[in-house]
């Protein structure tokens, strides 16, 4: 993956932009991240600002893949989780842009967001994904284990109903 830098993003109006357009992109595609298509650009502004809010309070990390300069890709680790879940990180909008798929972006972008995972502490990654156009094969790729599926949990961006499907890992020393 020559040229593709990962690193977390902080809240500068400019990677608000980019981040913004990647989600915009991504609806109107048909990924199923949250919203509907078509996705005004000032909502996906707010959600990442709120977001970018979140990660400058230590709530989460978004990490940003770029190639040269441009934001092409993104992964959010949550790490806000309630009291009796100190050891447990979620994983949350993995994106890439459409020009840079299948090269390998998501892949660095999960295994950031791991060994961050494991620098917090973390010893277990949760994470879903769509059952329809879903990145499940990426998922069990790097190792997440299929909790099972859950029936017509979201609509899809373009309209109808897809189900989630459950994923965990173990991380860290404490795997086993």
């Amino acid at each position: 993956m020559p040229g593709i830098k990962i690193e977390p993003l902080n809240a500068s109006s400019q990677v608000c932009r980019e981040l913004s357009e990647i989600l915009v992109e991504v609806v109107a595609n048909g990924g199923s991240v949250s919203f509907m298509h078509p996705l005004a650009l000032v909502v996906a502004e707010n959600f990442w600002a709120d977001s970018l809010s979140a990660a400058a309070r230590g709530e989460r990390i978004v990490l940003g893949a770029f190639d040269d300069k441009r934001l092409v890709g993104t992964v959010t680790l949550l790490l806000n989780c309630p009291p009796n879940q100190p050891h447990r990180a979620e994983i949350a909008k993995m994106m890439t842009r459409i020009s840079h798929r299948g090269r390998g972006i998501a892949k660095a972008l999960m295994r950031e967001a791991e060994r961050l995972a494991i620098e917090k502490k973390r010893t277990l990654l949760v994470l879903d994904t769509a059952v329809e156009d879903g990145a499940s094969k990426l998922y069990e790729a790097l190792g997440f284990t299929l909790t099972g599926i859950i029936p017509d949990y979201a609509l899809k961006p373009h309209g109808g109903l897809t189900g989630t499907m459950i994923y965990w890992k173990r991380i860290g020393e404490e795997q086993g």
